[in-house]
């Protein structure tokens, strides 16, 4: 994968775009009671990360690190953009001016590798979320939500290739 550096500036809005409207996603389930991600504690994890500590029992038990919810939200966005390059890499730029959806959705529901097989059992969930109360509930919410991460993916590409 070669991404020619005028493309970045573009994969780097359609990441953006794609978080943002995973985030909106997020906030409409959290407003329906739906519980949701805090992102200070995927900044504590990041916080861990740079002091050499990968694993946690439990990530909502660790030192709270100075700046963890920024670091947090910046580490989320940061991953939208890179998903979103690996995309328009993927594609190319041709994908860029004429979007299509299955290969983002592809991408979208791909990432969801990411909290599962990563994160989660970093901060003491388990893979797939196996250590928690609902491990299937779980899943199934990474899922759409990712899948809702794939056609921002597609919705920021085509208001790109609009403008």
């Amino acid at each position: 994968m070669t991404l020619p550096l005028q493309d970045i500036p573009l994969a780097m809005l359609i990441g953006i775009g794609a978080t943002a409207i995973m985030d909106t996603w997020l906030l409409l389930l959290r407003r329906m009671g739906v519980p949701t991600l805090n992102f200070a504690f995927i900044g504590r994890w990041v916080g861990h990360l740079f002091r050499g500590q990968f694993a946690h029992a439990a990530i909502a038990k660790a030192a709270p690190i100075r700046g963890e919810l920024a670091w947090g939200w910046l580490t989320h966005y940061a991953v939208g953009v890179a998903f979103a390059t690996v995309l328009v890499g993927i594609q190319g730029a041709v994908w860029v001016h004429h979007p299509t959806l299955l290969p983002a959705l592809a991408v979208g529901i791909c990432t969801v590798a990411a909290p599962l097989l990563v994160m989660q059992p970093a901060m003491g969930a388990g893979f797939a979320a196996s250590r928690t109360a609902t491990p299937l509930r779980n899943c199934l919410r990474s899922l759409v939500n990712h899948t809702v991460f794939g056609f921002g993916l597609y919705l920021s590409a085509l208001a790109i290739a609009l403008v």
